[in-house]
């Protein structure tokens, strides 16, 4: 009898043999073991990219742009920022080659060795005063490596979990991969609030911040040694073999499923253009046009950040209860409907600016907790590794590489109705990626139905 799998936002047509999918024996990977590899990675990964969109704000402007006002510096780092989701695409493809040739254990200690040398590397630049346009290209440097590093640490564990959850709980599963993002925040968030609140500005600027970007390597370190663990074992060699979860050419995919690729992408948009308004957009908002301390801001943010991770398992129970297209298209509208408030909340002073952070956060939960369903399993099994992977770096790219920049640059010109106009435009995005999803899904099951 054959298995058919089910992606996060429609039906796949294609059918899977029963001797594909791999028995649970005693020997099997158990999900809860590859929720807690795919954690901890995810959150380092996370830590350090909030690191640098944190300095980003509250460093960079002074100490790398200071030939400039506080708001183009600002805009300057976060052209910096995006730089990395950038070379996303690039660092994936180079892994998939890497991992070919040398193996998946070699591709991940090359990669997160980067991944924490770059962040490490920022630590010890010289400031602009001392080493002049030469500071801003080595940070640029620092930031792409960033980029290459994560787009080259992908390891197959999401997929991989998603296979193996059961059949009923794949929307919870689906979640517990995604709760690295807050855990990074959170550290990320409470280191520099510590630093912030500890530290004079002039000794925050000289050396202070620095202590975050040193915090980020250390905690490389033991993801490193975490994931190799999980993933250079005979069982889950076994597992990821034996669910063809291997890198595939970049142009067979294109050429065979690209349709997959762009709808997976933007099936998520609504929650990935809100992941970078919600955490980092904020910050420069208050720290340019608000009277609210920054420190207390920060601590908003870091119980944002709690409400995001209690609320990731409500959405795993929504996606098991609802179907995960459904729950993606009905956040998709709330959303929508956040963003028409946007301009109200954070321009009503400090209660208006704390309500945004906390209510956005809980939306980012219950919609980022199922963002990876959308791109897990909509593949070809001997597509999907591959597939998964750029999928997600293009929603990254789309939805979240430029809007810091997008919705500072904009609301400082025009006011905050672009930070509606952003988010708006996102929920669009997935709910279109959600229909076209299930019109292909209909035409491919029936021609005649359309």
């Amino acid at each position: 009898m054959d298995h058919y799998q089910t992606s996060a936002i429609g039906p796949i047509t294609h059918q899977i043999p029963s001797r594909d999918i791999p028995a649970h024996t005693s020997e099997s990977v158990a999900p809860g073991d590859i929720a807690v590899g795919v954690v901890i990675g995810r959150a380092s990964e996370y830590f350090d990219f909030f690191v640098f969109g944190i300095a980003s704000v509250l460093v960079f402007p002074a100490v790398f742009f200071p030939f400039v006002d506080r708001l183009q510096g600002t805009l300057y780092a976060f052209v910096l920022f995006a730089l990395a989701f950038v070379v996303r695409p690039l660092g994936t493809i180079a892994g998939m080659w890497l991992q070919r040739r040398f193996g998946r254990s070699a591709k991940l200690s090359l990669a997160l060795l980067l991944l924490g040398s770059a962040t490490a590397g920022m630590a010890l630049l010289p400031s602009y005063q001392v080493l002049g346009a030469g500071a801003i290209a080595l940070l640029a440097a620092c930031r792409i490596g960033q980029g290459l590093a994560l787009g080259g640490s992908w390891d197959g564990l999401p997929s991989l979990l998603a296979l193996n959850a059961p059949e009923a709980r794949r929307g919870w599963y689906a979640m517990l991969g995604q709760l690295g993002a807050p855990l990074g925040f959170l550290i990320a968030c409470s280191l520099f609030a510590y630093l912030w609140g500890n530290l004079s500005s002039q000794e925050f600027l000289d050396w202070g911040w620095r202590y975050a970007f040193f915090a980020a390597f250390s905690i490389n370190v033991v993801a490193l040694f975490a994931r190799l663990r999980l993933v250079v074992t005979h069982e889950y060699e076994r597992e990821l073999d034996a669910n063809e979860l291997q890198p595939c050419g970049v142009r067979e995919l294109l050429s065979t499923q690209g349709n997959n690729l762009f709808i997976g992408a933007f099936a998520a948009l609504a929650s990935f253009a809100l992941f970078h308004i919600v955490t980092v957009f904020p910050l420069s908002w208050v720290m340019l046009y608000s009277q609210q301390v920054i420190g207390e801001f920060l601590a908003v943010q870091i119980v944002g950040a709690l409400l995001a991770a209690a609320a990731m398992p409500l959405s795993g129970l929504l996606a098991d209860r609802m179907g995960r297209r459904r729950t993606l298209g009905l956040l998709a509208v709330l959303i929508g409907v956040f963003g028409l408030f946007a301009p109200l909340l954070l321009g009503g002073g400090t209660l208006g600016q704390d309500a945004f952070i906390l209510i956005g956060f809980v939306l980012l939960g219950l919609s980022y907790g199922q963002a990876a369903g959308a791109v897990t399993a909509n593949f070809l099994p001997r597509l999907r590794y591959t597939g998964a992977a750029l999928t997600t770096d293009l929603a990254w790219l789309i939805g979240a590489a430029f809007a810091p920049l997008v919705a500072l640059g904009l609301s400082a010109r025009f006011g905050l109705v672009a930070v509606s106009v952003y988010l708006l435009s996102g929920a669009a995005c997935t709910l279109l990626a959600l229909r076209a999803n299930r019109t292909l899904s209909l035409r491919d099951q029936d021609p005649t139905t359309l």
